[in-house]
C-alpha cells in the first residue's frame, strides 16, 4: 500500500489506533450524512449486500466490527432475533455513543455496543457465529490487516461465517480518474458544506487510495486458513470478502 498524499503524513501516524479513534470522533456528527451522499446512496445497498453474502440465522451470535453508527445493527437484530446476540464494536467512543442511540428500542441482553479495537477483539476463542464489517478495512495497514485476519479466525466458531465490505478504487481507467477526483475533491467539499472538517474527509480518500480493494485482504484471510470468496460491486467502486472458518477446527 502506497499513500498518495502531497502532505507530510506518514503511514505509522495515519494508521495509529489513537489517530483513527480521534479522526472518527471528530467526524461522527457528519459522517453518516457524508457517507450516504458521497456514495450516491450506494452505501445502504452495499451494506445489505455485505449481509446477503452470508447466512445469518436466528439465534446466531454476531460481532459487527468497526460498527460506526451501527448502521448494520437493525438488520442484524432482525436476522438473529431475540434468541441471538449482536455485539457492535468501534474504536471511536463517539461512534459507539451514536451506535447505541441508533439501536435505541432494540437494546437488551441481545444487543450491546462496546468501544474496542478490532485488532484485539475482547471475546473468547471460537465464541461467535458471524463477524461482519462495512467500510472499516481501509483504516488498517498491511500488518494490521494480517492481525485482523487472525483475530477473525480466532473468535469464529468452526463453521462460523464472516463478511466485509469496503469502498474501493475501480480498476477501469475510465472510472478510476473521475472516481479519484471525486474522492479527493468532492467528498471534502461535501464535508465542508455539512460543517465538517474537510481535511478529515480528505484523509478518507487517502485511506481509500492506499487500500485500493479487498484483493490483499482476501489473501490474508486465506493465509490463516479461512475459506474466502471475493465480491466486486458497481464496477469495483466497492469490494468485499466473505467466507467461513472450516468446520474441521483448522
Amino acid at each position: 500500500m502506497v499513500l498518495e498524499t502531497g502532505q507530510n503524513v506518514t503511514q505509522p501516524d495515519l494508521y495509529d489506533p489513537h489517530f483513527v479513534a480521534r479522526l472518527f470522533d471528530e467526524m461522527a456528527r457528519t459522517y453518516g450524512t457524508v457517507n450516504l451522499i458521497s456514495s450516491l446512496g450506494f452505501a445502504r445497498r452495499w451494506r445489505k449486500q455485505c449481509l446477503d453474502s452470508i447466512a445469518v440465522a436466528p439465534g446466531d451470535s454476531v460481532v459487527d466490527l468497526m460498527t460506526g453508527m451501527g448502521e448494520l445493527c437493525p438488520d442484524l437484530l432482525r436476522l438473529t432475533g431475540r434468541s441471538g446476540a449482536v455485539l457492535a464494536m468501534d474504536i471511536s467512543a463517539e461512534m459507539c455513543r451514536r451506535a447505541s442511540r441508533h439501536g435505541s428500542g432494540m437494546s437488551g441482553d441481545h444487543f450491546h455496543v462496546i468501544q474496542a479495537d478490532a485488532l484485539n477483539i475482547p471475546l473468547e476463542d471460537q465464541s461467535v457465529d458471524c463477524v461482519v464489517s462495512t467500510f472499516g478495512l481501509k483504516t488498517f495497514n498491511e500488518l494490521q490487516l494480517q492481525r485482523l485476519a487472525s483475530e477473525v479466525k480466532r473468535v469464529l466458531k468452526p463453521g462460523g461465517q464472516f463478511s466485509f465490505m469496503e469502498i474501493s478504487v475501480p480498476a477501469s481507467p475510465l472510472l478510476r480518474w473521475p472516481y479519484l477526483t471525486y474522492l479527493r475533491r468532492v467528498i471534502p467539499l461535501i464535508g465542508r458544506l455539512l460543517l465538517g472538517n474537510p481535511e478529515n474527509y480528505r484523509l478518507l480518500g487517502v485511506y481509500t487510495v492506499a487500500f485500493q480493494n479487498c484483493g490483499a485482504v482476501a489473501a490474508y484471510f486465506a493465509a490463516v486458513g479461512l475459506q474466502v470468496q471475493q465480491q466486486s460491486r458497481f464496477f469495483g467502486c466497492a469490494t468485499g470478502i466473505s467466507g467461513s472458518r472450516p468446520a474441521d477446527h483448522s
